[in-house]
């Protein structure tokens, strides 16, 4: 009898949000309106039709030391299936950090231990772009604890100046919500941050949005297009929301895709006691899956 009274309370406050979208966490539906695609070329892409990842289009984002609940590690990237598949597993044994011997007497980390594991892939340093679509086609990981995204960032991010122009990281979509898949109800939030991740950091809920499909088990398209006025995000093609909180990038920004687990300091938080398993899983591996990553240029952009 509960799981209904929580399902109608949850859907009474996401309603509510409609009309109070500053609500932290609720979420509202997608429009009816359709992107114009006509107006765009595409210029980059990735359809992941190889058996390996494709290094001259991205490279595996390392982190010299813990990440939030677990650890990055490129081997928890794949290719396969025509998909780019990140991985989330828990480890008894650590996995090698092969970037100790680079880097451990010039930057203070602490080395990997056994726990959960993830990773990250990134066009920094080869692939970045300025206005345009970007679109990335997903199934989510079905769990609980985990956060996957797609995002695009400039190093300009961490500049404190009051304004996002000169860097802003756009979260295209953020997915840490399966805990509310039980009752039905499933949706990704849209977020903006810039002026650095320390006391003077800014930050834009753009705002959380229903998912009508399964984005655990079915292809959803999230994608933002970006111009030097605002930045309108879509899912599935639709409008969801536009924004120009704290002045729009101007600046060429790289893309990238990630799986971070829930915690600090290398615990989850849905499993702090390293048993291996979150408290709400379906069966079979943790997976976020990646059909494509596309990029388009506005026509009259393109010389």
């Amino acid at each position: 009898m509960l799981k209904p009274f929580i399902k109608a309370l949850i859907v009474f406050l996401s309603l509510f949000s409609l009309s109070f979208p500053q609500n932290l966490g609720l979420a509202r539906k997608v429009s009816d309106k359709e992107i114009d695609m006509s107006k765009f070329d595409l210029v980059w892409s990735d359809e992941f039709d190889a058996d390996r990842l494709d290094s001259e289009k991205w490279g595996y984002s390392w982190w010299i030391t813990e990440r939030k609940g677990g650890y990055w590690h490129e081997d928890m990237v794949s290719v396969r299936d025509g998909n780019l598949v990140i991985s989330a597993e828990y480890k008894s044994e650590p996995l090698e950090n092969r970037y100790y011997d680079e880097f451990h007497e010039t930057v203070d980390f602490k080395p990997y231990k056994k726990g959960w594991y993830s990773g990250k892939v990134t066009t920094l340093g080869k692939y970045e772009q300025k206005y345009g679509y970007m679109e990335a086609r997903c199934i989510l990981p079905a769990s609980s604890g985990m956060w996957s995204a797609f995002w695009l960032m400039n190093d300009g991010v961490f500049n404190i100046d009051s304004s996002g122009k000169d860097g802003t990281e756009i979260d295209v979509f953020e997915s840490m919500s399966y805990d509310t898949h039980r009752f039905g109800l499933d949706k990704v939030a849209v977020n903006l941050h810039f002026d650095g991740y320390e006391k003077d950091h800014r930050t834009k809920h753009v705002g959380s949005f229903f998912i009508e499909n399964n984005p655990y088990k079915e292809y959803n398209t999230y994608g933002v297009e970006w111009n030097e006025n605002e930045y309108i995000f879509y899912i599935n093609g639709k409008e969801a929301a536009r924004t120009s909180f704290g002045g729009v990038s101007q600046n060429p920004e790289y893309l990238l895709l990630s799986l971070e687990i829930a915690g600090n300091d290398g615990v989850s938080f849905e499993d702090p006691k390293g048993n291996g398993k979150m408290k709400y899983s379906e069966k079979g591996p943790i997976e976020f899956k990646v059909d494509y990553v596309r990029c388009y240029q506005y026509k009259d952009l393109i010389g």
